[in-house]
């Protein structure tokens, strides 16, 4: 499913610049739209969020099984010059990971085959700082790149849950800190501007709340637990 979006947004976005770039058609919408200091908006989306996982030991890696979560969230927009802006973007993004663990994780204990599966259910409050470096606008166009920091706020998070994974939970903090790049184009409509971007996050802090027995199958061969994760959003102006 995610790579079906994919393909099509970017089918969308090379037709709509093919048809900016080489038509014969110059009346621009929207022309003074991005000359306000503050401009508003939302964005609707999706999202893929990963682990990667740092190890003690050379054992086989744990597999995170992906959903495609839903994210909706707020725009502002402060303009700076004709080429750059700072925004802040909050939103709401829901997933859901799947972690898979090798027997090796078991040798020499008593495990069944829920043993092997942990879930982890995610619902960011996500507030991105990100400055946004723009081209020249050609016709009703305008690439862009993107970056910044953000912080997130796991409502799902489970982090002063006093049962761990001897009880089948799989704890997470409740606090993560990304950095974040990306790409987009602003396409001017006759009503508003319409804004598809990809942009990937990468934690910086580690997320895993290891369990109470210091040689937990499950948690004693992480050093750490990153989130990473995909966003696919597309933001009206």
């Amino acid at each position: 499913m995610k790579r079906i979006v994919s393909i099509l947004l970017l089918i969308f976005i090379s037709q709509t610049a093919a048809a900016q770039l080489f038509s014969n058609d110059k009346i621009l919408n929207n022309e003074n739209i991005d000359k306000a200091k503050w401009s508003w908006g939302y964005f609707l989306g999706f999202n893929s969020y990963d682990f990667n996982f740092d190890y003690k030991q050379n054992l086989k890696d744990i597999q995170t099984v992906k959903t495609l979560g839903f994210s909706v969230g707020l725009v502002g927009n402060m303009r700076i010059n004709d080429y750059m802006d700072l925004r802040l973007e909050p939103g709401l993004f829901i997933s859901k990971r799947d972690l898979y663990y090798s027997e090796t994780y078991f040798d020499g204990l008593s495990f069944n085959g829920s043993d092997l599966i942990r879930e982890v259910r995610s619902t960011y409050i996500h507030i991105p700082l990100l400055m946004k470096f723009s081209t020249k606008r050609v016709n009703n166009i305008k690439p862009f790149v993107v970056g910044g920091f953000s912080t997130a706020i796991n409502l799902s998070s489970n982090q002063d849950n006093p049962d761990d994974n001897s009880n089948g939970q799989f704890r997470t903090k409740s606090s993560v800190v990304f950095y974040e790049l990306g790409a987009g184009i602003d396409i001017y409509l006759p009503w508003f501007k319409f804004t598809p971007s990809v942009r990937g996050i990468f934690a910086i802090n580690d997320e895993l709340v290891k369990d109470k027995d210091p040689d937990s199958p499950w948690t004693s061969n992480i050093v750490s637990m990153k989130t990473r994760g995909l966003f696919i959003n597309f933001t009206f102006q």
